[in-house]
This record gives structure tokens, C-alpha cells and sequence, in this order.
């Protein structure tokens, strides 16, 4: 993912090239260019003289000089600063270190982790990033010099969610003020003032090179969505007419012919509230469970996934990414629905991971042969929607490679040695969340609007081709492969309400899928993507 120091772009599957990634400089830093320090089991900051040979006039001479540059910036930030607020007093410098801080939110009110610039006439954008750091600043944990830009302090986050999108853990990193005056329980009170759908599990300190992006191994996420999903098209349906049509040129039959749960009811005459409560009551076989995790064996390993993302060349080899484990749980049972948990651990993930999930869902209820996904692999160019933005959850970012070097150079005895940085440590709290801010959030929501009925009644009403790949035989017909810079007729087009994870309290209204997308929006999304530079779609990944 990070194309020019991580490993996350060339994923080290087997056979893949290691990539280059920031050296971990185990020694600590200190406040100024002519000591070192470190933190004692106290936190009391002990101070050493840097080590080193002698230094030519010449390096040290350009060193001064860099030095002195720096200084003027720094001074002159804080001369700005002083006088925009010319009643404030100067606060001493207090000395800042690189930490890791380990969070976890529910996303639904933000658009998105990162912090974004404010562009000017627009309205500021609310994020995780945006009230983490605002929190930090009002803490003391971040100096006011500091507080108009996360840049002067290294921000870095280990995983990028988007828009409304959850995670019960994930790491920030950035030089921090560990010891501010007056203040006894730093954390409490960085909690204290931070909305209740954001929490800090807790923040250590970490090597001086240590950044939450470049030196994370792998991020593992959760994808939850409703086992009634698996139940075939409605037959009548236009996906399931278009289907039936495509394999009868074929001379095959389509694998849901007579299934029970159309079969013991008038189809032509029931409405979708009736069948929304049978979908509820209906339970997943074992048989749909095997299936799903004879799917989802195939994405694992090194794959070109340009299929599942956005505004990639095929042949881009930043498309190669290695899935490490993808797992099925067994399904269980929330109030009258059944859920199922789908976790996946890899090095990184591309933008609209939640296209993996539609490809594993759509395979599965239409017995189309997980052969398929050869093909989506290969340089053939599909429309793959993305499934519904409420069911994905990051569960936290993995620091393996980081955790293995401290433990293999430095003893817990070493003033320079730091704590692995494990999530197991607030494993309580961090359930406790999960469950009360986000899984509730996640089945009232899809109790009160039928989110993801809604959803698949969408996909089954769709009267295109791009779907023909679902055929008995596993194969992609030429009526189902996008060619760059041809119109289609009639593409199947994603609607907004699908990317959302919030919605009023009052707004206990179906999602109905008669109402059409809006174009205009699904072209300027589609716009803005296809404009993203790589850095920006580096960023975008997690």
C-alpha cells in the first residue's frame, strides 16, 4: 500500500519481491541534535550525551546551519501563533516523544479516519483523526506551536477507514507531550474530552524511526452481514431472469431451481414485507457454510485484485496484494436474524475492500463456481459492487515485524527498550465497545430499515449484463467485460444509502430498492476516484 517504504504494496506472498521498509533505529531521541534520552520505569527523562565519531567541519557546519533553519521556522510558527492570541502566555517547551496510541471508534458520525485540510467556502469535515488531535491539543498533550498542524508531529495512522466505517482497534503515531503539568491520569483525561464513540486504550512510547503506517505487518477486519443473503434470486426477478437466459445459452440449469424457500410460497404474489420476515426466521445449512469457505480460500495468497478496488490499471503491480487468512465463523443468531462474521487478515487492503465480500456472498447464492475468481484475477476488467458500508469492521492493526526486532536487540532492562505493541492488553475494554457501540449499532439498524434486504433487493432488480458472470459455468462473457473509455448500456448503478452506517433515531422507514440511483452522484464519486493520484490512493488504502 505504501508505495515507496512499505512492504504493503508488494505483499511477501510466496514468490513476491520483499519490499523496502523504513529501518528501525533502536536508539532513543532526545529534545535537541546533541543529546539522547530515554524514559526510566519512573518516566523520569534521562538524558545522555549522542554517540559518534568525530564529524568533519564541513558536516557540522551544514548541520548548524539546517539547525538554525529549523529554529527560525519553529520560532517563527510560535511568533504566529502569539500573535493571533495575544492574551495567551508563552508556555514552556516541554519535551515530546514518538508514541504509539492504540484507539478505537465507532465511525458513524465521521467521514472517515483521516484529517482532511478544510477547503475554503466548504464546510470543515468531521473525523477521527479531526477529534483525536483536538483532544490532544486541549489535553496538553500537544503544544499550541503544534496545534494547527498534525504534520509538525508526525501523524500517522496505521489503517485508513472510510466514511462511517468502525474499528474496535487501530494505532496512531506522533511526538507527544508523555508528561504535562497538573495532569495525573493523561489518558483519563484525553478520554474526558473526546466523544463517547472514540476512545483511547491506551498510549506508549516507541522507537524514535516508528511510524503506525510504514511498520504495520497486516490490519485484520470483520465483515458481517445477515445469512438471509445467501437465499437465491427471487425467482421473477430481473437478475434471476437474466441469469436463467444466460444459461440456457449455455445449456446448463441454473443451481437454485425449486429451492425451498421460494418454492413454498406464491413468489408472484408476495410482497417484500412478507418475505422480509421469512428471510428472518431462515437459517443457513451447513452446505452454504462449506461453500462459503471453499470460496474464500481463493482470495488468499498474492492476487492481482484490481477487480476490487477503483481507478487501477490491471497491469499495475500495486494491484498484487497478499491475503494472509480469510476466515468463516459459524452463524449466530441476534434477535429473529442470523448473522454471519467473515475476518480477514492481510498486509494491506485496497480501496472498497467490501467488493471481496460481494463477489463471496453472490458466488455462494448462486452456486457459481468459485473457478470464477481466476478469472476476476487476471487482466479482464468487471463491475463488482461493493456490499453495505454497516457490516465493516476493523478489529486492529498487527506490529509483528516491529514487536519481533525490539525483542531479538533490546531487554526489558535496556533504557532504550520499549513495550510491544499489543491490543490483548485492553481486550476487555475494547469488547465491551465492540458490543455496546457497534454490533448493537449495526442489528438496530438493520432491524429498523432493513439495510441489507434492501441491498440485495437492489442487485436482484437490476436489468443489465454486468452480472453474467454469475453463470453454472464460471466463465466472464464478453456482455459482462468493461472496456475503458466505451459506454455500456444500461450499468448497474450504486446508491449512496448503502455507503451509510448512521441514521436517525425516528427513521424507522424500509430501504426500498424501487428508488433509483442518482447519477449525477454516482458519476461525480466515480470522477473523483478515477482522479486520485497514486499517493492519494495509497493514502486511501489500509
Amino acid at each position: 500500500m505504501k508505495k515507496q517504504s512499505s512492504e504493503l504494496d508488494s505483499p511477501t506472498g510466496p514468490g513476491d519481491q520483499p519490499s523496502k521498509r523504513p529501518k528501525l533505529d533502536l536508539k532513543d531521541e532526545g529534545d535537541t541534535s546533541t543529546s539522547t534520552g530515554s524514559v526510566n520505569a519512573t518516566g523520569n527523562i534521562i538524558h545522555q550525551s549522542s554517540e559518534g565519531g568525530e564529524k568533519s567541519p564541513h558536516s557540522k557546519k551544514n548541520k548548524d546551519k539546517n539547525l538554525k533553519g529549523r529554529r527560525r521556522r519553529d520560532t517563527a510558527s510560535r511568533d504566529q501563533w502569539q500573535e493571533r492570541n495575544p492574551d495567551a502566555s508563552k508556555e514552556p517547551r516541554l519535551p515530546k516523544r514518538e508514541c504509539a496510541l492504540m484507539i478505537g471508534f465507532c465511525g458513524s458520525k465521521y467521514s472517515g479516519m483521516q484529517l482532511c485540510k478544510t477547503q475554503p467556502g466548504l464546510l470543515e469535515q468531521r473525523t477521527i483523526e479531526g477529534e483525536l488531535f483536538k483532544a490532544l491539543v486541549a489535553a496538553g498533550a500537544v503544544s499550541k506551536d503544534n496545534s494547527e498542524d498534525p504534520v509538525k508531529v508526525g501523524l500517522a495512522r496505521a489503517a485508513r477507514t472510510d466514511a462511517g466505517v468502525h474499528a474496535v482497534g487501530n494505532v496512531v503515531s506522533l511526538k507527544m507531550i508523555m508528561s504535562v503539568p497538573g495532569v495525573d491520569d493523561l489518558r483519563a483525561r484525553i478520554n474526558s474530552l473526546l466523544p463517547p464513540d472514540i476512545r483511547l486504550w491506551g498510549f506508549q512510547r516507541v522507537q524514535r524511526s516508528f511510524n503506525a503506517r510504514l511498520l504495520c505487518d497486516a490490519r485484520k477486519y470483520t465483515y458481517f452481514f445477515p445469512s438471509y443473503l445467501l437465499i437465491p434470486p427471487k425467482p421473477g426477478s430481473h437478475l434471476d431472469r437474466a441469469l436463467r437466459e444466460y444459461a440456457n445459452l449455455q445449456e446448463c440449469e441454473i443451481p437454485w431451481n425449486d429451492d425451498p424457500f421460494w418454492s413454498t410460497v406464491d413468489f408472484t404474489t408476495s410482497t417484500s414485507q412478507e418475505d422480509m420476515i421469512r428471510k428472518r426466521a431462515w437459517r443457513a445449512t451447513p452446505g452454504h457454510v462449506e461453500r462459503l469457505r471453499s470460496i474464500i480460500q481463493k482470495f488468499e495468497k498474492t492476487h492481482n485484485f484490481h477487480n476490487f478496488t477503483v481507478a487501477r490499471d490491471p497491469k499495475d503491480k500495486t494491484n498484487n496484494r497478499f491475503m494472509k487468512k480469510l476466515q468463516v465463523a459459524e452463524p449466530a443468531v441476534y434477535g429473529e436474524t442470523e448473522w454471519i462474521a467473515v475476518s480477514l487478515n492481510g498486509q494491506s487492503f485496497m480501496l472498497h475492500q467490501r467488493k471481496m465480500m460481494f463477489a463471496l456472498v453472490m458466488l455462494c447464492r448462486t452456486g457459481t463456481p468459485a473457478s470464477v475468481l481466476d478469472e476476476m484475477f487476471k487482466l479482464t476488467t468487471i463491475h463488482i459492487p461493493k456490499m453495505p458500508a454497516l457490516g465493516l469492521l476493523l478489529e486492529h492493526p498487527v506490529f509483528t515485524g516491529y514487536n519481533t526486532k525490539l525483542a531479538k536487540k533490546l531487554t526489558p532492562s535496556d533504557p532504550d527498550y520499549r513495550e510491544p505493541i499489543d491490543f490483548e492488553n485492553y481486550s476487555e475494554e475494547m469488547n465491551t465497545f465492540k458490543q455496546r457501540s457497534i454490533y448493537d449499532n449495526m442489528r438496530n439498524i438493520e432491524d429498523r430499515k432493513g439495510l441489507f434486504d434492501g441491498w440485495i433487493r437492489s442487485i436482484d432488480s437490476y436489468k443489465g449484463n454486468d452480472f453474467l458472470y454469475l453463470n453454472p459455468k464460471g466463465t466472464i462473457p464478453p456482455e459482462a467485460i468493461l472496456t475503458k473509455g466505451e459506454r455500456r448500456q444500461n450499468p448497474f448503478r450504486e446508491r449512496k444509502v448503502f455507503n451509510l452506517t448512521s441514521f436517525a433515531e425516528e427513521d424507522n422507514e424500509k430501504v426500498r430498492e424501487e428508488e433509483p440511483p442518482d447519477e449525477a452522484d454516482e458519476a461525480e464519486e466515480s470522477m473523483a476516484e478515477e482522479s486520485m493520484t497514486k499517493k492519494e490512493l495509497e493514502e486511501a488504502e489500509g
